[in-house]
């Protein structure tokens, strides 16, 4: 691939406004478009060697295809209609008996996640409330909050020790009068995740304070030496999750997502949805339905595949580590790389980009300006040669300064 010549002199081209954001995590203007989605409008088709993705190797539509089992003749057979605002009743009550004790009314399926989290935050949340935020997350599960002008309380990752946040932090920040509580866990882009004491201490304290659970359960189904957190909505009810296929299924273009929430909080979502996206397409349902029937055949092999990307990772690192600090993430395909010795995480990124066609993200697009966000689930070649421009370029680095 021809790259084009990016200056490195400039992180952003002229007139591009983005946030800023206090420590609290407010907005203190306008909202811009997110840092994370305009770096990759920009410099994604730029990439020989993207290791930036937050999730798997994508499938062919023909390895899904073979996997799930979808023949011609079903695909052939499927008329165009109108669907329902909440979904199939078939697609429905496959997620939920895999995800939410078969209680299909708890369902209601969306184009992506990120649909989810515009209608239920977008519908349930408004000026004023209390909202508390984990920090460094990710723009969508923190915009509305912000655009309706709530409180804004953050939770702190840098608290986070052995899989627990400490009861006096938990107390401090979920206290009374809290509405909503949002999480991430495992976290992008750290790779962060709760222990099962410390999930068990952190439901505790959200049911105590009455708040509103709402939990990002993207990254769920792949940890790195624990068992994956139970679905909260299971244990707390008063819990919206959200699911999607971007991230371990490895079907990010399907957009194709779901939440899980009390069928009362779902019927409030109905007339923000019947003014804006109604209803996914019955191809993609149809097609939702036999990837969620094949989870296990789907997930399963990439899973293993990041795996042993990680454990490639780990070595790396340890070759690196005059440079480089790494948090071995607990779950999910992604974590933080930390680069203690660049001042401008941004241009570090379009320099490498520029010099060796590989794309990082950068940490800014986090509120994270010490590291770059580094994912680990793509295929092993692909990922093992970016790993090996990686070294170049700060092999490089070093010998300029």
């Amino acid at each position: 691939m021809k790259r084009n010549h990016c200056p490195a002199i400039s992180v952003l081209d002229p007139g591009v406004h983005l946030s800023p954001v206090r420590n609290d995590g407010a907005v203190t203007s306008l909202p811009a478009p997110p840092i994370l989605e305009e770096w990759y409008r920009r410099y994604l088709d730029r990439a020989e060697l993207d290791i930036s993705s937050s999730g798997v190797q994508p499938y062919s539509f023909a390895e899904l295809r073979r996997i799930a089992g979808i023949g011609h003749d079903e695909l052939d057979g499927i008329v165009m209609d109108d669907s329902t605002s909440q979904g199939s009743p078939e697609l429905r009550q496959a997620i939920a008996d895999r995800y939410a004790g078969g209680r299909r009314e708890h369902v209601m399926v969306t184009h992506g996640s990120s649909e989810a989290i515009a209608l239920t935050l977008g519908t349930l949340l408004e000026p004023g409330d209390r909202v508390v935020l984990s920090d460094s997350l990710y723009h969508s599960l923190g915009h509305f909050a912000r655009e309706r002008g709530c409180e804004i309380r953050t939770l702190p990752l840098g608290e986070l020790s052995d899989g627990a946040f400490p009861d006096a932090v938990l107390r401090d920040t979920i206290g009374p009068g809290v509405k909503a509580v949002v999480a991430n866990f495992p976290h992008n882009p750290t790779g962060l995740s709760l222990s099962g004491t410390g999930y068990r201490a952190f439901l505790d304290r959200v049911a105590d304070s009455g708040a509103l659970l709402v939990w990002d359960a993207a990254f769920a189904e792949i940890t790195h030496g624990a068992d994956p957190l139970p679905n909260p909505e299971m244990l707390y009810p008063h819990t919206v999750s959200y699911g999607t296929f971007s991230k371990v299924y490895g079907l990010p273009g399907l957009r194709f997502g779901w939440c899980i929430a009390p069928p009362e909080l779902i019927e409030r979502t109905f007339p923000l949805r019947d003014r804006t996206t109604l209803f996914l397409s019955p191809l993609v349902e149809r097609i939702a339905l036999h990837a969620v029937r094949a989870a296990p055949r789907l997930i399963g092999p990439r899973v293993e595949q990041a795996r042993r990307n990680l454990e490639l990772m780990d070595r790396w690192v340890e070759r690196h580590a005059d440079v480089v600090a790494w948090q071995r993430p607990h779950g999910g395909v992604c974590g933080l790389l930390e680069l203690p010795h660049v001042a401008d995480v941004e241009r570090f990124c379009l320099e490498l980009l520029d010099r060796t066609g590989t794309l990082l993200v950068p940490g800014t697009a986090f509120d994270l300006p010490h590291g770059v966000r580094l994912g680990f689930g793509g295929a092993e070649k692909q990922f093992a040669a970016g790993l090996d421009r990686l070294s170049g370029f700060l092999r490089g680095a070093r010998g300029g300064r």
